[in-house]
């Protein structure tokens, strides 16, 4: 009995072989896949499980800080309108007060001025309308003096 046995016959053979091969690779590396995959969604499902509760208290957190914050933004509307209040108050006695102390300073430089005007020209009219200038003046300055002080505030 003879066998015969040919090149094609020998190739078909190799070809058997090197498929069984590749098979049995693409067999071990298909499983250490699903090993790694396995692994990957162990991960993910530990991650999970940690992450979760953390995110959750986290957005809790977030809510309380929220809630402190409306009371902080109350809190500062409420000092806000206080010093609103306040200013409102010391531009009202600041006002009361300043045409007061304006005369009283346009009087006392007039006094002064006329007096001094009197007893030099001995003229009771000139010594009049000496005063009255110097009043005038004295008010003038008073109140350029404030609004130089004013705008040299920080608040302008």
């Amino acid at each position: 009995m003879v066998i015969a046995f040919s090149f094609g016959d020998l190739a078909h053979l190799a070809l058997a072989v090197f498929l069984f091969a590749v098979g049995l690779g693409l067999g071990w590396a298909f499983l250490r896949l699903a090993v790694t995959f396995d692994r990957l969604s162990s991960l993910i499902r530990g991650a999970e499980r940690e992450v979760l509760p953390v995110i959750n208290k986290v957005g809790g957190s977030v809510d309380r800080v929220n809630a402190q914050l409306d009371k902080l933004d109350t809190a500062t509307d409420s000092a806000v309108d206080a010093v609103e209040a306040v200013d409102e108050a010391v531009r009202s006695v600041s006002f009361a007060v300043k045409r007061p102390v304006q005369k009283l300073t346009g009087l006392s430089a007039g006094v002064s001025h006329g007096w001094s005007s009197l007893r030099t020209r001995r003229s009771w009219s000139d010594a009049v309308d000496a005063g009255k200038a110097a009043a005038a003046r004295r008010e003038q300055d008073l109140e350029a003096e404030l609004k130089a002080t004013r705008g040299a505030s920080p608040d302008g």
